[in-house]
């Protein structure tokens, strides 16, 4: 069972009403058990964080990073969450705001390669 951090349900629940247009067009590709009949659940809080998508049955996380996940301390504050999760047992995929725009095809690849048992 995973930790769950009560606190941050309502959060979950408004970053879900309110994806990033990249959060949008890659969920339309993996809601639905559209890629291996993996279910995903989108805004999904795992101990004090919220990932962006989550498949319970591979144990595997996507993250999309936006620009301000390149400045400031948010890659030392990413490092630190996917180590958290690498501690759960949890895979961690990374992919750029830009890579869901412009290679969506071999985001859906590497997903898809990602979810071999």
């Amino acid at each position: 069972m995973l930790e769950y951090n009560r606190n941050l349900k309502n959060i979950s629940r408004n970053l879900r009403n309110n994806m990033t247009e990249e959060e949008i067009i890659l969920w339309s590709k993996i809601k639905s058990k559209k890629i291996k009949n993996a279910f995903f659940s989108r805004q999904k809080v795992i101990g004090n964080y919220i990932v962006d998508f989550y498949c319970s049955e591979y144990k595997l996380v996507i993250e999309l990073d936006g620009g301000h996940h390149f400045r400031d301390n948010k890659e030392k504050e990413d490092i630190k969450r996917d180590n958290f999760l690498k501690e759960q047992g949890i895979k961690v995929l990374r992919f750029s705001n830009l890579d869901i725009r412009k290679n969506l095809n071999g985001v859906l690849e590497k997903l898809y390669t990602k979810l071999k048992h």
